[in-house]
């Protein structure tokens, strides 16, 4: 396997500590707290943990409330909230320095049919049909100002292929829309959970970008502070991350220094598997070095 995906499965082998109590190990994602989905996608993992065979996360709603530090471990307490014939609930609860950092509540259902419709995938150049845009070109990443250069010059697990160019440079104001399709580097275990949570890791992704489009911010000129506050995921349909989905999102609001955003996740033959939608904090500072400074 990969090992930049070898890595991400490491980091969601929980350690089990008490019955209802688990601990995920962090990493470095180029940015001076804890990535967003990786909190997100351990929750799931140490809520399904406590939930019985068959049953499938279909929705998921977290509030992130602190900085995370990638450097220490983190604890999380999961809640059994309520088991039920058909549906389960757990709240789980995430430990750093003896504070929440996070808190998520999840609902499992057991499989049932149903009535079905779901609203057409967007029409969209194929991945195949795309340039590899998982990493900047050499030059443009000389240009950036450190903090950012440290971040975009990460290795991820994921590989992206943008439909709309997107030039960090020099951004021109478009409209707040954005599709990406994304799969991981290397094939994954047939384990649905893992999928599922992997999704939830990588649907933090791109995502509160999407509000920032429309004010074309330059990089060189101005810093931003931006931070996930809250991120819903519903799961529609069983998918694969190996192959190709394809994240169409847009941004109906932004105001009061906060973007939302909404997405839809979407197979290669045009399912809609996962819905996503999250309000950040897009606070724009108007020097770089000022970034820091502010909490």
């Amino acid at each position: 396997m990969d090992p930049r995906l070898a890595d991400l499965l490491q980091q969601f082998s929980l350690e089990r500590l008490e019955v209802n109590l688990f601990r995920g190990q962090s990493r470095d994602f180029g940015s001076p707290q804890v990535y967003g989905g990786q909190v997100l996608g351990q929750a799931l993992m140490a809520a399904y943990a406590t939930t019985g065979t068959g049953q499938t996360a279909h929705s998921l709603h977290a509030y992130f409330l602190r900085r995370g530090d990638y450097e220490q471990p983190i604890v999380y307490q999961v809640d059994r909230s309520r088991d039920g014939r058909s549906f389960a609930s757990r709240r789980v609860i995430a430990i750093q320095h003896g504070e929440q950092i996070f808190t998520l509540a999840a609902s499992f259902q057991r499989p049932e049919s149903g009535i079905e419709h779901q609203v057409a995938m967007p029409s969209v150049p194929p991945p195949e049909a795309l340039p590899d845009s998982t990493h900047l070109a050499a030059e443009a990443l000389a240009r950036l100002p450190e903090r950012m250069r440290r971040f975009m010059a990460q290795e991820r697990p994921f590989e992206l292929r943008r439909v709309e160019p997107l030039d960090v440079l020099q951004p021109r104001k478009v409209a707040p829309i954005q599709h990406v399709w994304l799969r991981t580097v290397d094939r994954l275990p047939d384990d649905d959970q893992l999928h599922r949570c992997l999704l939830a890791y990588v649907s933090d992704y791109n995502l509160l970008a999407t509000a920032t489009l429309p004010h074309a911010l330059r990089t060189l000129d101005v810093g931003m502070v931006t931070a996930s506050l809250d991120h819903a995921v519903w799961f529609h349909r069983p998918f694969r991350l190996d192959d190709w989905l394809l994240y169409s999102m847009d941004s109906p609001s932004a105001s009061g220094s906060r973007g939302f955003v909404r997405g839809s996740i979407y197979s290669r033959d045009g399912r809609l598997v996962a819905s996503t939608a999250q309000e950040g904090l897009i606070r724009v500072v108007a020097e770089p070095a000022a970034v820091e400074a502010v909490e």
